[in-house]
């Protein structure tokens, strides 16, 4: 069985024509520092490479990151940006020996290239066509909403699948916490969005340092819009209008990593981990992979040091107390095996077929100590078809769609995928572990609105032990042509397809 899955963003492209999601960019997030004005190149160093970022990963102190800074300089790098607590540098170079070079400087631990083609302005380019909600399916749905249902809710399959709609009579989530949407940006103009907008924990992180700039976190005209459909699935206001979100009175913020052509470099993945660290940030949602590298490995210069500069990130983040949540993929991989191969990376240049091991190669962030690693479900609670699984590898699971060739909602709901908010005010379905992850951000949110006081530990603690336990069932045919099609391994209390259950919204609001 054959499946089309996005290569950047956890979104799946259905034959319904579903959208592919993935591509924006601008600037990033964190403890910056601008490049001093005498740290410019040597002259006798190479410059006639294509330039490319690179992280430099440091051991802490400042002694050491300032002796770096000089050993950059004078390997013909420039500092675009400096996250000192973490001991990360975010450096351009057009010498071709850069990366190199600079591993051998005293005080660094690993440094790499972040990308396999040159920093230019990308062209935004078609990166798939949506779904959008059509004006007498949201005729029929108002038509069919009940007191205290939100106009579209009757669509929202999924939120019955969690018991958020029980959830929300008796919680909204509190306007104390906010989720972090890490991704391609948000349309907080959206009506459905601005109400619950944090615009203080928005950013633009395209460039690997902060943008502040007011909108900067927006998608721009024509680019992706994964980030705003995320954001509605997290927190869309229960106000009378469109949809409901699974936290509908939690904040929401923007943090825009993706560059106009879908690409989430590790330079600006971890400003937006270390922006949301310092910014009041509950809950960081990531529903995409870092590129150009489907699975990063260890082993490798450039690849190793962006495991780490990344794993550095995620791991302040949470110990400021942020849970980091983020989508499995929908390649329909096994997670857990030992050999997978990898035929899209690098995905900015020319890619190269590979066997990697996922314990030594990571998709990251998803794959990283801490993060919650969300599979995707469809209409009938069963494994989406894409949704990558693997035993050990999956926290827990929450609805992402399906086709309704494979799985169909019950009546009044008649699409399989998930509904959610895009830009312009409007409405639209999408599948992926994109959508499931979100709703897991959600419930976390309404977990801390329920225990303010709790750690980030605790928070994902009560997430797998409140999640309803799902066994593998029936061998896995979800097309019903007699092939098994996926191997779900382990018991009904943690397995490979759920990990330790589909969450539940409705005890994470039980005092």
């Amino acid at each position: 069985m054959a499946h089309l899955a996005s290569r950047r963003t956890r979104v799946l492209t259905l034959p319904v024509g579903l959208a592919l999601t993935a591509s924006l960019g601008f600037l990033p997030t964190g403890t910056a520092a601008a490049a001093p004005a005498d740290e410019q190149p040597a002259a006798q160093v190479r410059t006639d490479g294509p330039e490319l970022s690179y992280v430099v990963n440091t051991r802490a102190g400042h002694g050491t990151v300032k002796q770096v800074r000089k050993a950059i300089s004078a390997a013909g790098g420039t500092v675009v940006t400096s996250y000192d607590t973490i001991g990360v540098i975010v450096v351009h170079s057009q010498n071709p020996d850069f990366g190199a070079t600079i591993r051998k400087a005293k005080g660094v631990q690993s440094a790499g290239a972040t990308r396999t083609s040159p920093i230019a302005p990308a062209a935004t380019k078609d990166i798939g066509v949506e779904q959008p909600l059509t004006a007498a399916q949201a005729q029929a749905a108002s038509a069919d909403a009940a007191a205290g249902q939100d106009p579209l809710e009757p669509l929202q399959w999924d939120l019955p699948a969690i018991k958020a709609d029980q959830a929300h009579k008796k919680s909204l989530g509190s306007s104390k916490v906010t989720v972090a949407v890490i991704d391609t940006g948000v349309d907080d103009t959206h009506p459905d969005l601005a109400p619950n907008f944090d615009r203080g924990a928005s950013v633009n992180c395209v460039s690997g340092a902060p943008d502040t700039t007011d909108g900067a976190w927006r998608p721009a005209a024509g680019e992706s819009d994964h980030g705003t459909h995320v954001a509605g699935t997290i927190a869309a206001a229960k106000n009378g209008t469109g949809i409901t979100g699974v936290a509908p009175g939690v904040k929401v913020s923007g943090i825009k990593v993706s560059t106009p052509a879908g690409l989430f470099y590790t330079e600006a993945v971890v400003c937006g981990f270390v922006w949301a660290a310092e910014h009041g940030v509950d809950v960081t949602n990531s529903s995409y992979y870092t590129d150009p590298w489907l699975f990063n490995c260890k082993n490798d210069p450039d690849q190793g040091a962006l495991v780490e500069a990344v794993t550095r990130a995620t791991r302040y983040a949470e110990r400021k107390g942020v849970v980091n949540v983020a989508a499995a993929g929908n390649s329909d991989h096994d997670l857990a095996l030992d050999a997978i191969e990898d035929s899209t990376s690098p995905d900015d240049s020319t890619p190269v077929t590979r066997t990697v091991d996922p314990s030594a190669c990571p998709d990251i962030p998803t794959m990283l100590p801490g993060v919650v690693t969300v599979s995707a479900t469809g209409a009938k609670n069963l494994k989406s078809s894409y949704s990558n699984y693997g035993l050990g590898v999956i926290d827990v699971a929450a609805p992402g769609g399906d086709s309704t060739r494979y799985q169909t909602p019950e009546a009044p709901a008649d699409n399989g995928l998930i509904l959610s908010t895009l830009p312009g005010g409007r409405f639209g379905y999408k599948a992926g572990t994109s959508m499931a992850s979100p709703h897991v951000a959600g419930v976390a949110a309404l977990i801390k609105s329920t225990h303010p006081h709790a750690s980030s530990a605790a928070v994902k603690a009560l997430l797998t032990l409140q999640a309803d336990a799902t066994a593998c069932g029936a061998p896995y045919d979800i097309d019903g042509d007699g092939t098994v099609d996926a191997v779900c391994e382990g018991g009904k209390r943690y397995n490979g397809f759920y990990g330790a259950g589909i969450v539940d919204a409705l005890d994470a609001v039980r005092k």
